[in-house]
């Protein structure tokens, strides 16, 4: 069984209001999750409001009770990793272990340029996101002081006190499907693998790689948890569908990996996923101005996939 969460962009218009109804849609409405973007904005103009991703995430901790959350994801290009570290323990404490950490090495070039943090090329950028990933499990896993002389980071005797409440805290994400870069990453680091966007065949070959690279590796399959985040077109009529998708159609959707459809046509696409070994969707709300048909989803779709 295939569990459904939401993903929001945060940067994408997010208010206080928002967040606190839809918080309250997927606490009530059988949501596994409620996911957010962690950007300062878009990749371009114009810019639109947009909450803080961890100062949402703590307020979400202690107003539910239910869900799991996270960031998918907080990049380590303008996240210093020994901070991240502290508060995901802390708010997964907070939250009575519910928080996943989805982390990732960064790639909106506008956003870094608007508030001067340095991207970096994409190979140093790995390498950083590397030493961001060997800080953040040293931290939360290790129960001695931490050492550690990167490139990028130096820690000496640093202690991350209180322990987390969940033995070496909570369970890192690490998202993206490069087979080059990505996935040896999720291989040493992750007990998480989110892939992006990948239609059901890309996904299958994409797991098939992973299961056969964790056991080269000595790790056994079922120790990483396969999650995906993808775009949702949602509506009660092909006509409403094509309208939220700008005149493409469902099936041109569907091959960009999307989940596109009526309630009906939503729950096949998400149980075949789920008979391929996808454990949870984050399906991408974009429309903030109209959580009523979010509620709605939740009550056509998500009730019945979960069942």
């Amino acid at each position: 069984m295939i569990e459904v969460a939401i993903m929001i962009e945060g940067q994408n218009g997010l208010t206080w209001p928002h967040w606190k109804r839809i918080a309250k849609i997927a606490e009530d409405g059988g949501f596994a999750g409620l996911y957010r973007s962690d950007h300062f904005t878009n990749d371009g103009p114009p810019e639109l409001d947009s909450l803080d991703c961890w100062v949402s995430l703590t307020w979400l901790a202690s107003h539910t009770q239910r869900i799991e959350f996270g960031p998918l994801v907080s990049p380590v290009s303008f996240r210093d990793p020994r901070m991240l570290a502290r508060q995901a323990a802390q708010i997964d404490d907070l939250s009575g272990g519910r928080l996943r950490l989805g982390v990732g090495a960064g790639w909106n070039r506008y956003e870094h340029r608007m508030f001067g943090y340095d991207l970096l090329d994409t190979s140093a950028r790995f390498e950083r996101f590397q030493e961001g990933l060997e800080i953040i499990t040293r931290l939360l896993k290790d129960t001695h002081p931490v050492t550690f002389n990167g490139r990028y980071y130096q820690l000496k005797d640093a202690v991350l006190l209180p322990r987390p409440s969940r033995p070496g805290g909570p369970p890192i994400v690490i998202g993206g499907s490069g087979p080059k870069r990505t996935l040896p990453l999720v291989v040493r680091y992750a007990d998480e693998w989110n892939c992006v966007y990948q239609t059901p065949e890309n996904f299958q070959r994409l797991n098939a790689m992973l299961d056969e690279m964790l056991r080269e590796a000595g790790r056994e399959p079922g120790s990483v948890r396969r999650t995906m985040m993808t775009g949702l077109a949602f509506g009660r009529t092909r006509q409403e569908i094509e309208a939220r998708l700008r005149g493409t159609s469902p099936e041109q959707a569907r091959q960009r990996g999307m989940i596109a459809g009526t309630a009906g046509e939503v729950i096949d696409q998400l149980n075949h996923l789920g008979s391929l070994g996808l454990q949870r969707v984050m399906l991408q709300w974009l429309d903030l101005e109209n959580l009523d048909l979010l509620e709605e989803f939740g009550k056509a779709v998500v009730e019945k996939v979960q069942a």
